[in-house]
């Protein structure tokens, strides 16, 4: 009898708490089997239902956690046949190991309507690209519910206030009299009104409060909270001296977040990106923040119901702020009235472009591609890989396929995204030559192609980054510079023979010869054109102009020196653009360690963000001015040395100072971060 009672229990154990052999990996991702108490279905969003977990990772190791409380989640994904869900812990878990969260929700997105179910991501590798500092997880698994196959999920962070996902201050529960309600407040323009929301006063946009939480928020932070968007905020932005720096809306939003928020929206073409967007108030900082990221998938062209400039149902040559879903995007077209606003998305794009946005984003989808292989195969044996499951523009019958379009999708829009900025700046003259500590590549303005070498004779080629040859060091001589080769260390040199002036004996093609800093053959003056960046190459000794021959757009067209007159600015063959490359080795870069006779010493103050000369004799600094470069070689700024210099509005990243003093071209950098 004891016998047969001992073996009933063994069975009902056995039956309550499966056996860990039994969880096994369905791809080469980690799987998740959830089992509800029930074993039911989920079927609501609103309602919790509990649910035992069973998570095998990577090396088949299993954990398990019980009491663990699951329902749907989701506006427009919810009604999709494959379901999203949220789960909640009893306790707060380092769900996704010791780099994230210790939280007790996360979400498990379906990714339903993204055939390539990359894009939310994708999305978050481009926040952490740029400046923003809160970017969801992304964590692939497969899903057993019941142990019914549910296809590929992406488990990711609940979007809340907490360390490791939107690391603002907390603010204190229960308020009491006193406390600061600065912040911090977590805040969503959300365009289907969830939650505790009220309307903006100028804008009409629906504001989310997501934190302080709807059960413990008191009526004191809601109030602070509403007045600082209305009567701050968007009564700032609504001014008419909305535009200046001091009084207007950039009092009070952070701008590098603010401008890299705007520029994600854009790259990722996200139609939704207005509709929801996150930002936040941190105590006492009277700016807002902006971000995280969120709900991406029906970005990058994957929603037909976009209507393009042309009638097409496609975002590729399309500006989310013209055709994006309301919300913010009231916000956004008021901002494009700014021109300090068009001025720095289109610099700050240049920016992210010459740091590589593009090549990351093409890695990125690389990369997940071939994570996700084996489990999209049966996510799709489930679900159909041409099933139409939402708003999806194109449907194909491969995996690869759908990676292929988007990556085809990420190369046109980027191109046309520099395009669209650059048409909506105003137009800036092209500004005196600053040296900074770089090879630079000179640039024809027709061709786009660089001056390069055949044999010592200057051709125009292709531009490719690993050549040396279209690599030039410039070095000031006086009031001229000096252009030496990186690959021969031969300096750039007109040999024309004869009597010469600025029209006169023209078409002998440029060459280079050793450096002689004496020889005005070798001396060139950069003459500013137009409003583009380009300038002319004066030769000193002739008086002519670097030409390209005819505009030839072919390979190995020579470089001539050709006629100095009034069509400087017009022929395009004549203009160049001097873009750095490539930091010059310390030992080039033109620091002397030698002190000048009045010593000085330029300091960067990281609390105070602001730069400042300082000398035992001050009165000498009033003699130069420094330049301030970003890594991209784009000029971020000037100062006179005798003054102090405000970078708070600098983006994050490495800068590099440069000033002529004592007859020496000194440069410092310094990281802002």
């Amino acid at each position: 009898m004891k016998k047969l009672l001992f073996l009933l229990l063994t069975a009902c154990c056995l039956l309550a708490q499966p056996l860990r052999a039994q969880y096994t990996r369905m791809t080469d991702l980690p799987t998740l089997y959830i089992e509800t108490f029930d074993g039911q279905s989920i079927t609501s969003k609103t309602v919790y239902k509990y649910c035992r977990l069973h998570y095998v990772d990577e090396q088949d190791q299993v954990t398990s956690y019980d009491s663990v409380s699951i329902r749907g989640r989701g506006n427009s994904t919810w009604n999709m046949s494959k379901k999203p869900y949220k789960i909640k812990f009893l306790n707060k878990e380092r769900f996704l190991g010791s780099q994230r969260a210790k939280a007790k929700k996360w979400t498990l997105l379906a990714n339903a309507g993204d055939k390539t179910l990359m894009r939310n991501a994708l999305t978050s590798a481009l926040g952490a690209f740029t400046s923003l500092k809160f970017n969801p997880a992304a964590k692939f698994i497969d899903v057993v519910l019941n142990n019914v196959y549910q296809g590929n999920y992406q488990i990711s962070d609940q979007i809340d206030v907490r360390k490791g996902r939107v690391d603002i201050s907390e603010q204190p529960y229960p308020l009491t009299q006193g406390d600061n309600t600065t912040g911090g407040y977590l805040l969503e323009v959300d365009g289907f009104r969830d939650g505790n929301c009220f309307t903006s006063a100028h804008y009409q946009a629906p504001i989310r409060i997501h934190y302080p939480e709807d059960d413990e928020i008191a009526a004191s932070q809601t109030t602070y909270i509403k007045n600082y968007i209305n009567q701050t905020f968007e009564r700032a932005l609504n001014a008419t001296y909305f535009a200046d720096a001091e009084r207007g809306y950039r009092a009070y939003v952070d701008t590098l977040s603010l401008i890299d928020w705007y520029i994600c929206t854009e790259v990722s073409a996200n139609l939704d990106g207005f509709y929801s967007t996150y930002f936040y108030k941190e105590k006492d900082n009277p700016r807002l923040f902006w971000g995280p990221l969120w709900d991406y998938d029906i970005a990058y062209n994957n929603d037909y119901r976009v209507q393009s400039e042309k009638g097409q149902n496609s975002s590729v040559r399309t500006l989310m702020a013209d055709i994006g879903y309301n919300g913010s995007r009231a916000w956004v077209n008021r901002m494009w009235q700014d021109p300090w606003f068009q001025r720095t998305v289109y610099h700050r794009y240049e920016q992210l472009l010459d740091a590589g946005l593009v090549e990351y984003m093409q890695a990125k989808v690389d990369s997940l591609q071939a994570l996700l292989s084996q489990s999209q195969q049966l996510n799709y044996e489930k679900w159909g890989i041409s099933r139409r499951m939402y708003h999806e523009v194109v449907l194909y019958s491969s995996y690869d396929q759908y990676v292929s379009d988007l990556k085809d999708f990420i190369y046109q829009h980027c191109d046309y995204l520099l395009e669209a900025f650059a048409n909506r700046k105003p137009d800036e003259p092209t500004p005196p030559f600053e040296l900074g500590a770089y090879y630079y590549h000179l640039i024809n303005a027709k061709t786009s192609k660089a001056i390069d070498l055949q044999g010592n004779a200057l051709v125009q080629l292709t531009i490719n980054p690993a050549s040396e040859q279209q690599d030039w060091m410039i070095r000031q001589v006086g009031d001229h510079y000096q252009l030496i080769n990186r690959a021969t260390g031969l300096a750039l040199n007109d040999p024309t023979t004869g009597s010469v002036g600025p029209t006169t004996n023209v078409g002998t093609q440029l060459n280079t010869a050793t450096p002689d800093a004496s020889s005005r053959r070798q001396l060139w003056t950069f003459v500013p054109q137009g409003t583009e960046g380009y300038y002319n190459l004066l030769n000193a000794y002739t008086q002519h102009i670097a030409n390209l021959n005819g505009g030839n757009a072919a390979d190995y067209t020579p470089i001539l020196s050709y006629t100095n007159d009034s069509r400087n600015g017009e022929s395009t063959n004549r203009l160049w653009r001097i873009k750095p490359h490539s930091a010059l080795p310390a030992d080039l870069a033109g620091i002397d360690p030698v002190a000048e006779p009045d010593e000085y010493a330029l300091a960067y103050n990281p609390q105070t963000q602001t730069l400042h000369f300082a000398s035992a004799t001050p009165a000498a600094l009033h003699t130069f001015t420094a330049s301030i470069h970003a890594a991209s070689g784009r000029l971020a700024g000037r100062f006179r040395a005798d003054s102090e210099y405000d970078a708070t509005h600098l983006p994050a990243g490495l800068y590099i100072v440069s000033w002529q003093a004592g007859g020496h071209q000194r440069t410092a950098k310094f990281v802002k971060k």
